[in-house]
């Protein structure tokens, strides 16, 4: 009988809350597809499990989660790696599709933090504890959540396990302060102060069992999230205290949320989410002054040339004119010019002064150019 190929598990802490993300196997363990599965299974066990079998992880541990896949009507009708499942009847069920990633959470509490917990009830098999000293008193080793996934098919065999993920059950750091938002026209500026804690306040000492004694501002770091989507934004954790942002795009609105991470054994810690914050990006920034302006007369016209504006939001300039002596400028072109040229139809002989203004779709107006003199002939 076919079995599926090994789900693939990620896992992160975030506060109180371990989140389990996983994959489900599209084919089966000798590659065949589609997979032969009805079902993902992640069991969990606290403690570094190192001595306890696959099997045994699934006998004593505890069931976090049964999460429903679409499964082909007949098991045995497959194709073979490289192959099109087009010829195939379409996959039956309302649960995940083949391939499609997931995610489950669990939250930590006193009902997970005892070694070896299973469903409320102590096993009968003991499991290997990462540390010495009583759970809930400080230590240099903190305890650990092991998790693992498998794909259960028809009969309700299970396929290939997934790799082990041990997350650390420490309390987690304080979140930082809510961040605060400045920007430019090409960048985000988004800052935040340290936690004043790097205890976390995400749960009591009764519920979490205590980080070593010694954490200090030096060992945190921070990935910042866009809270509208829950995207994390940062490649890795920073240890700055702010974080530039190059999604500009006027009228949009753009959200973050900010967290603590502390690296606890190889694993990253975050704290829960500080308060997010928000601003709705406005286009106040006036583009350059346009540069280059020359004036050339003609017969009964001057001719304007400058160089062109660069800014990606130009919609073009306005062209202002003075008569001699000075009597004030008037702008001569009731919409934007879109070249960065003008002629101008005047009477000879008498002489205007010009400037021209660049505006930007937003309606910013830029600095004057500088002013030119010229007579038509």
């Amino acid at each position: 009988m076919l079995t599926p190929a090994a789900p693939v598990l990620t896992a992160a802490r975030r506060g109180s809350t371990i989140e389990v993300g996983f994959t489900v196997p599209g084919a089966n363990v000798d590659g065949s597809r589609p997979a032969n599965i009805v079902r993902i299974d992640i069991y969990a066990v606290t403690g570094a499990a190192g001595t306890m079998t696959d099997l045994e992880m699934v006998k004593w541990g505890t069931r976090v989660a049964s999460v429903p896949v679409k499964s082909p009507r007949n098991p045995n009708d497959t194709v073979e790696p490289g192959e099109s499942t087009d010829v195939l009847d379409p996959l039956e069920g309302k649960g995940l599709d083949q391939g499609a990633a997931s995610m489950v959470a669990e939250q930590i509490g006193a009902s997970i933090l005892e070694p070896g917990v299973a469903g409320g009830q102590k096993p009968r098999r003991p499991v290997q504890v990462e540390r010495d000293r009583p759970l809930l008193g400080p230590t240099d080793a903190a305890a650990v959540r092991t998790y693992i996934g498998v794909g259960i098919n028809k009969r309700g065999q299970p396929g290939k396990f997934s790799q082990r993920l041990m997350i650390p059950l420490a309390l987690a750091p304080a979140p930082p302060s809510q961040p605060t938002i400045a920007y430019d026209e090409t960048t985000i500026t988004v800052r935040w102060d340290p936690p004043s804690n790097v205890q976390s306040a995400d749960a009591s000492p009764e519920l979490l069992p205590s980080k070593p004694f010694g954490s200090s501002l030096a060992d945190i770091a921070y990935h910042v999230y866009d809270s509208t989507t829950g995207v994390r934004l940062t490649p890795a954790p920073v240890k700055a205290l702010q974080y530039k942002d190059g999604r500009i795009e006027w009228g949009a609105m753009r959200c973050y949320v900010v967290r603590a991470v502390e690296i606890v054994g190889k694993s990253p810690l975050e704290s829960d989410g500080g308060e997010p914050r928000c601003e709705t990006l406005v286009d106040t920034f006036p583009p350059a002054a346009p540069k280059g302006l020359n004036a050339v007369a003609t017969d009964g016209a001057i001719n304007l040339i400058w160089e062109a504006s660069t800014e990606p939001d130009l919609a073009g300039y306005f062209v202002l004119r003075s008569r001699q002596p000075n009597t004030g400028f008037e702008r001569i072109t009731s919409t934007p010019e879109q070249d960065a040229s003008f002629r101008d139809n005047v009477t000879p002989g008498i002489r205007f002064v010009y400037v021209v203004v660049a505006v930007d779709k937003a309606g910013n107006i830029s600095m004057r150019s500088k002013e030119v003199e010229e007579t038509a002939h």
